[in-house]
């Protein structure tokens, strides 16, 4: 079983910056593909930005790109997500999801595919 911690979520105006942080548990050679997802109020929850366990690939959903940037630091088992230029649409609860990958070079964009998820993490944009 694999536990997952979000951090880093918080009030911010519209314009501003957050970083995210998603501690996982495991060996630091187990190879995991990680990504964000997200869930507004009375929406589903969507894809947000996933990443290769080796960090060198990486997927965007279009309504992120320029602004966010997924990232991770496997001595740390921590991955990140760095947003700049929130907007109040991108009010959510914010969750972390990691899926088993051997290979360590694919990622993974939609919810199904992950195994273990954190608890999530509130971000809130004011206009």
């Amino acid at each position: 079983q694999v536990q997952l911690v979000e951090s880093g979520g918080g009030l911010v105006q519209a314009g501003g910056s957050l970083r995210l942080s998603c501690a996982y548990s495991g060996s630091t050679f187990t190879r995991y593909a990680s990504g964000w997802f997200r869930q507004a109020p009375g929406k589903e929850r969507e894809f947000v930005a996933a990443i290769s366990w080796t960090g060198g690939n990486t997927d965007y959903a279009d309504f992120v790109k320029g602004r966010f940037t997924i990232s991770r630091d496997n001595a740390k088992r921590t991955v990140y997500l760095q947003m700049n230029s929130l907007k109040p649409e991108d009010t959510a609860v914010y969750y972390c999801a990691v899926k088993l990958d051997n290979a360590g070079t694919n990622y993974y964009s939609t919810a199904y595919q992950y195994n273990y998820w954190g608890q999530g993490t509130q971000v809130t944009v004011s206009s």
